[in-house]
């Protein structure tokens, strides 16, 4: 039976790098992948999926909250990829989940699994409920030499909890970050926030 998986990390972990490699990998072995991405994804391009070191390749679908995926259209694939999964509703979560059965091909979800007030996204919720496999891509945190697990955001280069839960950005706006760091750096237990 073919799997669901949620490759998780945080800002900054090589997600979308490691979702191009995998990409490649099939397609140099001359198999077929279907490429796809949430329309709230612009950051970089309406269409494409793009590593922050610059590579990129164009995505097959673009979902949006509403999005029905035909399965008849994923028979005879390899795999399907998909980035920023966190930004996907639980109705296309679900979908995903159906075409590992029907038609029967693995899905590799890539995806933060919070936010910047260390919450659960709506998709990522949803990928942690019906994934066969859950693997954490793990990053150092920017400010210490500990194991990242938190997406610290910033406004004006100052640290935040405040503001809407998505805001696209990059590392002008967000750091990976170690709970110590992210918990002094905001001040949350141990008084005033720390200056960055």
């Amino acid at each position: 039976m073919a799997k669901l998986y949620f490759r998780h990390g945080t800002m900054g972990s090589a997600k979308t790098m490691n979702l191009l490699a995998v990409a490649h990998n099939y397609r140099s072995q001359g198999k077929r992948v279907v490429l796809l991405k949430p329309g709230l994804d612009t950051r970089f391009s309406d269409k494409a999926i793009v590593s922050r070191s610059g590579l990129q390749i164009d995505a097959d679908i673009v979902l949006d909250r509403t999005t029905v995926l035909d399965p008849h259209a994923f028979e005879g694939l390899a795999c399907v990829l998909v980035d920023e999964a966190q930004f996907l509703s639980t109705a296309v979560i679900e979908q995903l989940r159906a075409l590992t059965l029907r038609p029967g091909v693995p899905v590799i979800c890539y995806g933060l699994r919070t936010d910047f007030q260390s919450k659960l996204f709506e998709g990522s919720r949803r990928l942690l409920e019906l994934a066969d496999s859950i693997e954490e891509i793990k990053v150092t945190c920017q400010f210490c030499n500990r194991k990242a697990i938190l997406n610290m955001r910033f406004v004006d280069k100052k640290p935040t909890l405040s503001g809407e839960q998505i805001v696209l950005g990059g590392d002008e706006s967000y750091a990976p970050a170690c709970y110590t760091c992210f918990d002094e750096r905001l001040g949350l237990t141990a008084g005033p926030p720390r200056s960055v």
